[in-house]
C-alpha cells in the first residue's frame, strides 16, 4: 500500500475557523463560509483558484455541502462530502491531502461542519442485531475505563480529573475555543455527575462550528506565492478501522497501531512529536491514548500529567488548543480543527498557547465503527 512518503509533497497553506460555539440559531452555511474565507485569505488565494474540496459532516445531512459552497461561487470543481463519525473532517483531510500528494490537484480545499439537530448514528439504525444486547452510552463507557484504569494504575479521581483542569486551562485562552474559561480542580470535581466519578466539565460540550484548511503541492505553493516558511509540510496520514484486538479496549488499540503506522510513514517517533491534537471527550481519554501513542509508560500517564509533560512548555503539549473538551467537538469540524491549530502551532503563531520550538505535531480522531485517522504535520525549515 502506497503511503505520503511514495508521493510528491503535501503542505497546508492556509486555516480558517468560525468559532466552536453552544448550539444557536446559526445556518451552517454562516459556519462554513466564515472558515472558508479565513482559510483562503491565509493562503493568499481565491475561490476560483482551489482545483477540489472535501467537506467532512456528520449531522447536517446529504448534498449540505453542495448547498453550501455555491455561495462561494460555481465553478464546476469535483468535491464530495464525508461522513466518518467523529474522525468525518480528519477523513476529508486525509483525501485532500493524498489528492494533492497523487498529482490530481494542486490546491483542495478540505474542511468540516456541523450544527446539531436530531442525531442518530447508523449503526442504530443498522435494523441488525450487535453482539451485544445492551450497549452502554458513551459516557457510561468511559466512566467504566475511567474505574478500570484507577483500579490497575493506583491513579486517584483528583488526578483525572487534572486533564480537564489543563485542558480547560488552555482552552480559555483560544478564541476559537467552545469553552473559554479557567477552571480549578474543584470546580472540575464539582457536580453534576455524569457517570462514575466523571463530572460535567470532563466531558465534551455539545455544540456547532466550522474549520477548513487549503492543502497545496509545491507547485500550487510557487503558483500563487505563497511564502514557504507558512507551509506545513504533512509528513503522514494513517487511517484504519476495527480488527480483533483481544481483551483490550478496542479504541485504545487501535490508537496504538495507527499511530505506529504514522510513526513508520514520517520516520519519527514519539519522543520527537512537540504537540498533540488528540480525541479527549472524556478526560481519561487523554491518559489512555498518551500512553498508547508512547509518550509515556502504561499506567503512568496520570504522574507525568501531574508532574506537566503534558503543558504547554512541557515535553509534550497535549491539546493545547483546550483539546475536546474546551474547545469543543462539533463533529465534523473537529478533526479539521485539530489540524488547524497544529499548524497554528508549528508556524509560532499560537500566542501565549505557543509551545516552544515547535517542529512536529500529531493529530489523533477517533470515530464510530470504530476507526481512527493521525496525521504528522512538519514545520517549514525556511
Amino acid at each position: 500500500m502506497k503511503t505520503l512518503t511514495d508521493m510528491r509533497p503535501a503542505y497546508v497553506a492556509g486555516i480558517g475557523l468560525h468559532p466552536y460555539q453552544n448550539r444557536s440559531q446559526t445556518s451552517y452555511v454562516t459556519l462554513g463560509l466564515r472558515a472558508v474565507r479565513e482559510s483562503l485569505e491565509d493562503a493568499g488565494i481565491e475561490w476560483p483558484d482551489v482545483e477540489s474540496a472535501y467537506i467532512g459532516n456528520a449531522l447536517i445531512g446529504m448534498a449540505a455541502g453542495a448547498a453550501m459552497l455555491r455561495y462561494l461561487g460555481a465553478t464546476g470543481i469535483p468535491f464530495a462530502q464525508v461522513e466518518n463519525a467523529s474522525a468525518s473532517g480528519s477523513t476529508a483531510f486525509r483525501q485532500a491531502v493524498y489528492e494533492v500528494a497523487a498529482g490530481f490537484t494542486d490546491v483542495s480545499l478540505a474542511m468540516g461542519v456541523d450544527t446539531v439537530d436530531q442525531w442518530r448514528s447508523g449503526p442504530a439504525k443498522a435494523g441488525v442485531r450487535g453482539l451485544a444486547d445492551h450497549l452502554s452510552a458513551p459516557f457510561t463507557h468511559f466512566a467504566m475505563l475511567t474505574q478500570k484504569y484507577m483500579d490497575e494504575s493506583g491513579a486517584t479521581p483528583e488526578q483525572i480529573a487534572k486533564v480537564a483542569v489543563k485542558n480547560h486551562r488552555n482552552g480559555a485562552h483560544n478564541p476559537y475555543a467552545q469553552r473559554q474559561q479557567v477552571r480549578t480542580l474543584e470546580e472540575v470535581l464539582a457536580p453534576p455527575v455524569i457517570s462514575g466519578v466523571l463530572t460535567r466539565l470532563q466531558c465534551t460540550p455539545v455544540g456547532e462550528g466550522a474549520a477548513a484548511v487549503i492543502v497545496m503541492s509545491e507547485a500550487g505553493l510557487a503558483r500563487h506565492g505563497v511564502p514557504k516558511g507558512r507551509a506545513v509540510q504533512v509528513l503522514a496520514s494513517a487511517s484504519r478501522s476495527e480488527q480483533p484486538f483481544g481483551r483490550e479496549n478496542g479504541d485504545v488499540a487501535l490508537t496504538r497501531a495507527t499511530t505506529l503506522e504514522a510513526y513508520a510513514q514520517a520516520g519519527v517517533e514519539p519522543r520527537d512529536i512537540d504537540v498533540v491534537e488528540l480525541h479527549d471527550a472524556f478526560s481519561i481519554e487523554e491518559l489512555l491514548y498518551v500512553e498508547a501513542m508512547g509518550f509515556c509508560r502504561a499506567g503512568e500517564a496520570a504522574a507525568e500529567l501531574e508532574a506537566g509533560a503534558f503543558d504547554i512548555g512541557g515535553r509534550h503539549a497535549v491539546s493545547p488548543s483546550g483539546g475536546l473538551i474546551a474547545m469543543g467537538h462539533p463533529l465534523g469540524p473537529t478533526g479539521v480543527g485539530q489540524v488547524a491549530d497544529v499548524v497554528r502551532q508549528l508556524r509560532g503563531e499560537a500566542g501565549v498557547r505557543q509551545h516552544p520550538n515547535s517542529r512536529l505535531g500529531l493529530t489523533h480522531m477517533v470515530g464510530i465503527g470504530p476507526v481512527c485517522l493521525v496525521h504528522i504535520l512538519k514545520a517549514a525549515t525556511a
